[in-house]
């Protein structure tokens, strides 16, 4: 029975202490052990000798130096990701304290993409303001490759997007919500509103504002012009930044493909007072499915647990909603 309690504390047996498991966290963020003790606030002799306490409790090398800085081996980047969980579960529990102490207060730290934070994380936060007024919510809007990496990182608490390629499939779990429909997206009163006959490919004729070639949305569109035997549009304006689509497509003759989510908030009468309507153009392009991305085994603080309950619960009420029509 010893011996069995002795393997499951070992290496706190040994010494390991949490300013080793912070100065590992933050090691393998930087790569530098000037920057790892500058972040926990050692001066950098103190983090070397850190260093070697570990490498002598567990009995192997940790890294490797090289000119630039260090690189983790296998034990030290396995002990780099450890250590970054175990100290975000404290900071969760820390959270979770500090919310049963005060009642409804709580931080909770949510991602998206586009069409789904507005469709969706939108009118739940209006409803958790109401709920929880207490409640500090962070939304990060991004593509899913980078909310997953926040997400990984302990940043996030969870995130509405999709599972790429490259990511462990094994570290997270996924509620599937469905495929993003695309909309075609220009001013009012450009040529071919109302139009009953415009095609797409007279959309083409037109210059197109998208995201830049490797984003999901754009190739999503390229691959659906490549498979219906189009020619991609002669002239395009490549950006990121939603704000400038908008601004271009307002004052041009632009079309812009978007989430059919966000075309119909900026062509409603909360968007930009009519200033953009949808084309009406027959197609069927749509970004791959999505869904609600968390950590696999991992406990949502209380508050974020709240805020992720309602999303499932308005998901829930759209599928009844649409079942019934």
């Amino acid at each position: 029975m010893e011996l069995e309690g002795t393997k499951k504390d070992i290496l706190i047996r040994q010494g390991l202490k949490l300013t080793h498991l912070r100065l590992l966290a933050a090691l393998d963020d930087t790569g530098q052990i000037s920057a790892a003790a500058a972040q926990i606030a050692i001066s950098q002799p103190a983090a070397s000798r850190l260093l070697a306490e570990i490498e002598r409790i567990i009995g192997m090398k940790l890294y490797q130096r090289h000119p630039r800085g260090v690189t983790m081996n296998a034990v030290g980047t396995l002990l780099g990701e450890r250590a970054r969980w175990m100290l975000r579960t404290l900071d969760d529990a820390g959270r979770d304290i500090a919310e049963i102490g005060s009642g409804q207060r709580g931080s909770v730290n949510i991602g998206a993409v586009t069409g789904p934070a507005i469709e969706l994380v939108l009118p739940v936060i209006r409803e958790a303001r109401i709920l929880y007024p207490d409640h500090d919510i962070m939304i990060d809007v991004d593509t899913s490759d980078k909310l997953a990496e926040r997400l990984l990182g302990g940043s996030l608490d969870f995130y509405l997007g999709r599972v790429l390629p490259g990511l462990d499939g094994s570290a997270v779990k996924m509620h599937l919500i469905g495929d993003e429909p695309v909309s075609l997206i220009v001013r009012k009163g450009h040529p071919l509103v109302g139009r009953s006959n415009a095609s797409l490919q007279d959309c083409l004729e037109y210059d197109w504002v998208m995201q830049p070639p490797g984003g999901l949305q754009r190739y999503t569109v390229d691959r659906y012009l490549l498979e219906h035997d189009y020619r991609p549009p002669n002239r395009v304006v490549n950006t990121n930044s939603l704000m400038m689509m908008l601004a271009i497509v307002t004052r041009t003759n632009a079309i812009a493909p978007v989430s059919r989510a966000v075309a119909d908030f900026y062509a409603g009468p909360d968007g930009l007072s009519g200033q953009i309507e949808t084309l009406g153009v027959d197609h069927k392009m749509a970004v791959v499915p999505y869904g609600l991305v968390t950590l696999r085994g991992y406990e949502l603080p209380a508050a974020s647990a709240a805020i992720h309950q309602m999303l499932l619960k308005h998901l829930n009420a759209q599928k009844v909603g649409a079942a019934e029509f």
